[in-house]
């Protein structure tokens, strides 16, 4: 059994660094590729990361190639005097010189091309949040560590209770819940101007994100009541951190839905709506798209196989009656 319990923590441990990890790591990839967009310019196309923070930059070019991108952009510019163009927009933002292309700001422009949301509008209540959702599943990676049953609620109960005080000071006493609405609506009104409609947006991401932070505490003292009740539930405190792979295909595939659902006419073309990539390739206009998983998804892989083999051996344990 101490055998068994060593395993279980080292497993754990290894979840637990991987998580720390997973966090600040691109999780996934998209790249737009395109007639106007050559590879001598843009390598890596039109290429965004997706962390569970927010969407980066993926573009590498750089000198020579920062130099074409812009040769092809200006002349462009010159020549083409549509009042939406992917290519001409872009042209504002793309002199970074070594530092290379915001391709951020480049797909913001192609989407706006056929009426679609700014990229930082998805997730608007996710990403601020998501830190406090990693608390949580790290203090029940530790509190599942723990063989027995008392340690196990003291590191529940303590964890939660840091992660509770850290998620109120953070949104409401420092005020980054508000910054954040203000920092989404400017967003929002950056090719949207309908001003009214975006307050009322505020509004629902304020509320919505208010509900998502005291129904997380809510849960918190859940899990704690029903460790201390339920022998079995020890159990849930590995699963739900090891389908962290899962819950970001889910989410990632809800808000590719929305963002291709809801088509808006700004756009200089009109596109019926349709379901993004999600994985692999595909075709939208002129458009070539891609979309796979990048090496941070890989550390949420490990999360789920680390704790999938610690969960089995607890089960086991508790089986044959060897665990609290």
């Amino acid at each position: 059994m101490e055998k068994q319990n060593k395993i279980v923590g080292g497993l754990t441990l290894i979840s637990l660094i991987c998580l720390v990890a997973a966090y600040f790591a691109p999780i996934w990839w998209v790249s737009l590729t395109a007639p106007n967009y050559p590879p001598d310019a843009f390598p890596d196309g039109i290429r965004i990361h997706f962390h569970f923070d927010g969407v980066y930059n993926g573009c590498k070019a750089a000198g020579k190639g920062t130099r074409m991108a812009n040769e092809i952009i200006q002349k462009d510019l010159a020549h083409d005097d549509e009042r939406y163009n992917p290519v001409t927009d872009a042209a504002k933002n793309v002199d970074k010189g070594a530092e290379g292309l915001d391709c951020v700001h480049e797909m913001n422009t192609i989407n706006h091309y056929v009426g679609m949301f700014p990229i930082a509008t998805g997730a608007p209540v996710e990403k601020p949040l998501a830190k406090f959702f990693f608390g949580f599943f790290a203090v029940m990676m530790l509190a599942f560590a723990m063989a027995r049953k008392k340690p196990r609620l003291i590191v529940l109960s303590a964890g939660f209770a840091a992660v509770a005080g850290w998620m109120i000071v953070d949104q409401f006493v420092l005020g980054h819940l508000e910054s954040h609405v203000q920092a989404y609506m400017q967003e929002s009104g950056t090719f949207f101007k309908d001003m009214d409609r975006i307050n009322i947006w505020g509004d629902n991401v304020r509320n919505v994100s208010k509900i998502v932070i005291f129904g997380l505490i809510a849960v918190m003292l859940v899990v704690i009541a029903a460790t201390a009740k339920i022998r079995p539930f020890q159990l849930l405190l590995a699963l739900v951190p090891a389908l962290l792979p899962l819950f970001f295909v889910i989410t990632y595939a809800g808000w590719l839905w929305f963002f291709g659902h809801n088509m808006h006419p700004w756009g200089a073309f009109t596109v019926k709506p349709f379901m993004p990539t999600v994985f692999g390739e595909g075709k939208v206009a002129q458009f070539s798209t891609f979309s796979y998983p990048y090496w941070g998804y890989g550390l949420l892989v490990a999360i789920f196989v680390c704790m999938m083999l610690a969960l089995l051996i607890r089960r086991k344990q508790l089986r044959e009656g060897t665990a609290e």
